[in-house]
């Protein structure tokens, strides 16, 4: 034998010995399942150790013995394999001593069974280390004068030994399946959330196509326009307006085709018409919110101002989803919605109270929605914060902080493009 191969062997048998000569406690856990049904194979594992202790060894005049030897079921429940180890050195005394042997069969059955646990516990590579193991012992006490018995039980106990390792096998393998089943199940929960964010902010951003398509409309005419609100404007002025014209108009171009694209989506041929809401419409959502049975009260605190026409948009959008899941989820309750205009944002505030009656089925056993992300979304466009959850009577609570700091001398950016 050369050095190479010597190092393979030492190799192996290092391996061997980290593998089977280990201490360390491998608890069965309890399986996926309801209630007490989680603990049913460790209550069979003790059945059948029960079993074993009480009727295989009535003939055995060493009775204790057999009945210890049983409890090592038990015990691999913990540790399984120093409980094969006790059971591989108790079988060459059951298999040989004569006022044992009667517990012999019993004896093999109940290390098989214990083999099975250790393979549940640890790799296939353990499981097929501790087999060639037990065969190997199987034999050497098949060899002995006056060994174990005829030849078909050897054959017996190989055979439950071979059906040992199938059933680790399949579980090894189920328990394989199961897991790549779990990763490609998160997968698909990241990409779809991953995938609902990115049509949640094209949906906004066809929303707010219009808003940024209004003010570049406005710089451009307002551009248009200067040099004749000026007696006698200077070439260099009049040129360097046309400059921001013409790069207005390219801008607002290039931002049609874009975000017009994501627009035709929805409505395919069809151009960006519609107006967008604003807060000015909110006292006809409240309005039509009360029809459908919801008892909607509305507090404004603050000078109310016009805001930069991508927080009102945001602002009437969320309180019109945060609505929206209230009569989804909470039909009947009390609402309260909020809005307190400050001088750098604008605050809202939505809380219900207990639903007053249960919600629909749909509701209930339905997909949830991208509601409460989309108004995340919304917020974060504008630098902003969101928050929900539940409250301590069983209601629901949304507050959203949307910057929208006064300009100059007191104006907002609305009003600069007045």
């Amino acid at each position: 034998m050369d050095r190479a191969d010597k190092h393979r062997v030492r190799r192996v048998l290092n391996t061997v010995r980290t593998d089977l000569f280990t201490l360390a406690p491998q608890p069965m856990p309890p399986m996926r399942g309801p209630g007490p049904l989680r603990w049913l194979p460790q209550l069979a594992v003790v059945v059948v150790a029960v079993f074993a202790a009480v009727y295989a060894t009535e003939d055995l005049a060493a009775r204790s013995v057999g009945v210890a030897h049983a409890a090592l079921l038990v015990v691999a429940l913990r540790r399984p394999l120093p409980a094969w180890w006790v059971s591989l050195a108790m079988l060459p005394v059951l298999s040989l001593y004569e006022p044992l042997r009667a517990y012999t069969g019993w004896a093999w059955a109940v290390h098989a069974g214990l083999s099975f646990l250790v393979a549940l516990r640890n790799p296939l590579r353990v499981m097929v280390e501790t087999l060639v193991v037990s065969a190997a012992l199987l034999l050497v006490l098949q060899a002995v004068p006056g060994g174990i018995g005829p030849w078909y039980f050897t054959a017996i106990v190989l055979a439950m030994l071979a059906g040992v390792a199938a059933a680790a096998t399949a579980v090894h393998r189920t328990r394989e399946v199961r897991v790549l089943l779990a990763e490609q199940e998160s997968a698909l929960a990241q990409e779809r959330a991953h995938r609902t964010v990115l049509e949640e902010r094209a949906r906004i951003a066809r929303e707010l196509h219009d808003v940024v398509a209004h003010h570049m409309s406005v710089i451009s005419i307002q551009a248009e326009a200067a040099p004749y609100r000026v007696q006698d404007p200077p070439t260099e002025l009049v040129a360097a307006l046309a400059d921001i014209r013409a790069g207005a108009l390219e801008g607002l171009t290039e931002l049609r085709r874009l975000l017009g694209v994501l627009r035709s989506e929805d409505r395919p041929g069809a151009a960006p018409t519609d107006p967008q809401p604003t807060l000015e419409r909110l006292d006809d959502l409240l309005a039509g919110v009360r029809g459908a049975g919801l008892a909607v009260t509305a507090v404004t605190s603050g000078p109310r101002r016009p805001l930069p026409q991508g927080v009102e948009l945001s602002a009437y959008r969320i309180v019109q989803e945060a609505l929206s899941n209230v009569l989804r989820h909470a039909p009947g309750a009390a609402v309260r919605v909020e809005l307190a205009y400050t001088s750098t944002a604008l605050h809202l505030r939505i809380r219900n109270g207990p639903a007053a009656e249960p919600p629909s089925g749909a509701a209930r056993g339905g997909p949830g929605g991208h509601g409460l992300l989309g108004m995340r979304e919304r917020a974060a466009m504008l630098g902003g914060e969101l928050s929900a959850g539940s409250t301590s009577d069983g209601g629901y609570e949304v507050t959203a902080l949307l910057p929208a700091p006064v300009g100059p001398a007191g104006r907002t950016d609305k009003e600069h493009t007045a």
